[in-house]
């Protein structure tokens, strides 16, 4: 061993053996040892940054990947409000006309377009407990990925073993308000009785998956006697924080939600019988927007997924975490112009299933991520058999998963604006 000291702090460890020994089964072999000491003039802050690899995380292509993003942004951006600030200028002014005409003239119109269906667009999502939850903890998800990053780039996390994932239970246990709060006057919003049902649902929803996935991978990791098992104990502490701390916080937020932010205020009355649906072309369909609505969201983060892939499945220290801020940002820029793009789409065929359709179309990244995440496995690992690909496919899942919610409810934050903003600006009879 050669250890490298600090002053009072061991700031490096090196193993070097002396030779190479043949491993037979049964065989008995003698461990000798020998340890230099050696002092240092590395600051004991300083001892990871021999791990780091610079040329890696901070080679052009990444850089450029970065400015790449950064330009589609502006571009999608810009793209987008000169087409929906024209468009809906030409909808507004044919609105405004249609409104000046007589009852004949109107008769005889060709009416078409969102307007038709003012008395259905803020009629409540189907399955609006689901949604809801979903929903709440969107907003949890999102608050935990940026305070985690915020501490990471502060204070150094990848310093210190099981840091991270400790740091990133703490935050998610603490933001657990922020879930009940959303998820629970979105629900009272919609008009949901069962509140309590619902705050349940919004406060295990993710911790049932996760721990859900952990379990299943845990009882692979037993039978083959890994390593990467986990201790009965840590099973343990984790459903005592879920039932005893994030549950309580929950429930406070709900209640909070339901009283402060709980009251429709909607720009327009709700029909009491739903108009029908209109028969439109087959590009118009929720199913093809959802599906087309990830592809420009991925486009923006998939040469960062390449690096946080490699960080975590080819064991390098992931520490370029403000290159992450920014990724994540534009992540958040993108999936949000997207999905109104697509929403006024579907609007303006006088479909009104928005809410899901907007959730869904942003969330829809995901399956792009876990898509790529298939190409990772096959051509950049060398994993194999029963265990490593269960471990790989079942994290690879919940992180596609817990990605696939934050960017369907960013774009569900930002449609909800969208939408109210239009309905609001025209003269409803």
């Amino acid at each position: 061993f050669d250890i490298s000291y600090n002053g009072k702090q061991i700031v490096d460890v090196t193993l070097t053996p002396e030779r190479k020994e043949l491993l037979r089964v049964g065989a008995k072999i003698k461990f000798t040892y020998e340890v230099n000491w050696k002092p240092s003039s590395v600051k004991f802050e300083d001892r990871f940054d021999k791990y780091l690899d610079p040329n890696f995380f901070q080679h052009r292509i990444h850089w450029f990947s970065i400015f790449n993003s950064f330009m589609m942004v502006i571009f999608l951006v810009g793209l987008v409000s000169m087409i929906l600030m024209r468009t809906l200028r030409k909808d507004y002014a044919r609105y405004s006309k249609d409104e000046e005409a007589d009852d004949m003239e109107r008769d005889l119109g060709d009416e078409y377009g969102w307007k038709q269906i003012h008395g259905d667009v803020f009629r409540p999502a189907s399955n609006v407990m689901l949604f809801s939850a979903l929903i709440g903890a969107g907003y949890q998800l999102t608050s935990v990925v940026l305070c985690v990053i915020t501490f990471a780039i502060l204070g150094e996390l990848y310093t210190e073993r099981g840091s991270m994932l400790s740091t990133t239970i703490f935050v998610y246990a603490a933001t657990s308000p922020i879930n009940g709060y959303f998820g629970g006057s979105l629900y009272a919003r919609m008009g949901g009785k069962q509140w309590i049902k619902q705050m349940i649902m919004s406060a295990f929803i993710v911790p049932a998956l996760v721990c859900g996935t952990a379990f299943f991978i845990n009882f692979i990791a037993i039978y083959y006697h890994a390593s990467r098992a986990i201790p009965f104990g840590t099973m343990v502490a984790v459903t005592c924080i879920c039932i005893f701390v994030i549950l309580p916080l929950t429930l406070i937020g709900t209640i909070v939600g339901r009283n402060l932010d709980g009251q429709p205020d909607y720009p327009c009355r709700v029909n009491a019988v739903p108009r029908p649906i209109p028969e439109k072309k087959w590009f118009m369909e929720p199913a093809v927007i959802i599906l087309l609505g990830g592809v420009l969201p991925f486009g923006s983060i998939f040469i960062e997924m390449y690096f946080i892939f490699t960080s975590f499945w080819a064991y390098k220290i992931y520490y370029v975490y403000g290159f992450m801020l920014l990724v994540f940002l534009i992540l958040i820029i993108v999936t949000v112009c997207v999905t109104i793009v697509c929403t006024y789409f579907l609007l303006n065929a006088e479909d009104y299933r928005w809410q899901w359709t907007s959730f869904m179309s942003a969330a829809s990244t995901s399956i792009y991520v876990y898509m790529y995440s298939f190409y990772y496995f096959f051509f950049k690992t060398k994993m194999y058999g029963l265990f490593q690909t269960a471990f790989y496919f079942g994290y690879m899942a919940l992180f596609s998963g817990a990605l696939g919610i934050i960017c369907g409810t960013v774009g569900y934050f930002g449609t909800n604006l969208f939408v109210r903003k239009i309905y609001s600006n025209v003269k409803i009879d």
